[in-house]
């Protein structure tokens, strides 16, 4: 079971997120819609209330306990490896995470939404070793129904945003089609309690893909907002989801939306003598749709296209797919990857490459 969460210290100070009613944005509510419009566009990072899974969180939190408590040598056997694809397993220090040649601290196991919904099908990870048996044992009653409910919550906002940007109707959310292969996936994720407060778990990035929902239960999260130098904290909120815009959708909506720089580090103060538990449903767009503004589609686009410095511009029309553009993050992390030093680590960039911050 797991232990109290002590409160978070008063002497950490927390950048306020916006707090989103999903209840209110699935019937239609025009005020907060325009809300989650405002957040969404200036920092890209909100917190999301009413969104219908605490149950389920819970219960994938539980799967997740039992993957990481297997042994080592039994979790490597579903090692997701070097090549760029991101589902499976990864141990601690398998990714370069600063220019430096910080390693990461965090363990994972990401599950491919293309195999939960074809299952008992598997079509990413399809061998032997596939996923470890607690997920296989709860695909049907716990992985399924998160994944389905959070594609829910995110098409929701996908739509806001769609009618928000001028775009024909249902267009963002055709460029992510549930029965095409894409790079969505669930990832749990441990970080073993550490003495350090201030050692880096994830360095700083951006988010790969469109949307990011994030469940965590204690501290670490923390964002650079928009002209600022000062990493600040992200206090979470219990049964509160933390969303964020990914560098699909930037890209897509010619960086109106805007996927902001994060990073992890371990929980602050009287939180850091616990291990650090997080969920995420990560949405990214069919593996073949090419990463491009659509500013064709969306006068509002097209202006802000216009309007952009040329670095902005150059990242705009990026000429690859999702899937590449996916797999090219993925793989110059990794350390067997990352032995040419400071131009493999560049190439593991995305969007935070055109913001003028300090990496």
């Amino acid at each position: 079971m797991q232990a109290a969460i002590p409160p978070w210290p008063e002497d950490v100070p927390i950048h306020p997120l916006v707090v989103i009613d999903y209840h209110l944005l699935k019937t239609g509510d025009t005020a907060e819609a325009s809300r989650l419009w405002e957040a969404a566009t200036k920092l890209g990072f909100w917190y999301l209330k009413n969104h219908e899974m605490d149950r389920l969180v819970e219960s994938m939190f539980d799967v997740g306990a039992q993957v990481m408590d297997l042994p080592m040598e039994e979790k490597m056997k579903y090692e997701q490896g070097n090549n760029g694809i991101s589902f499976g397993y990864k141990m601690p220090g398998a990714n370069v995470i600063t220019a430096q040649g910080d390693l990461d601290t965090t363990e994972m196991l990401n599950i491919a939404k293309d195999d939960v919904l074809s299952w008992p099908r598997l079509v990413r990870r399809a061998s032997e070793y596939s996923y470890p048996l607690p997920v296989l044992e709860n695909m049907e009653s716990v992985v399924r129904p998160f994944v389905s409910k959070s594609l829910e919550v995110n098409n929701t906002i996908l739509g806001i945003f769609n009618d928000q940007l001028g775009l024909p109707q249902e267009m963002l959310l055709k460029l992510h089609p549930p029965n095409e292969l894409s790079g969505c996936e669930a990832r749990i994720i441990k970080n073993k309690a550490t003495a350090s407060t201030t050692r880096l778990a994830t360095g700083s990035h951006t988010d790969f893909g469109t949307l990011s929902i994030l469940h965590n239960r204690q501290g670490g999260l923390q964002v650079l907002p928009p002209g600022s130098q000062i990493w600040q904290y992200v206090k979470p909120i219990p049964n509160h989801a933390i969303c964020n815009v990914g560098d699909a959708l930037s890209i897509f909506s010619g960086g109106i939306l805007r996927s902001n720089l994060h990073r992890v580090l371990p929980p602050p103060s009287s939180q850091a003598n616990q291990d650090r538990w997080s969920l995420v449903f990560f949405s990214r767009p069919a593996n073949e749709i090419i990463l491009r503004a659509l500013s064709d589609e969306s006068r509002e686009i097209e202006k802000a296209v216009e309007s952009a410095d040329s670095d902005s511009k150059k990242m705009f029309d990026t000429g690859v797919t999702a899937q590449e553009w996916c797999r090219r993050r993925v793989k110059n992390r990794r350390v067997e990857n990352n032995k040419v030093g400071l131009e493999n680590w560049k190439a593991s960039r995305g969007t935070e490459s055109i913001q003028k911050a300090s990496l």
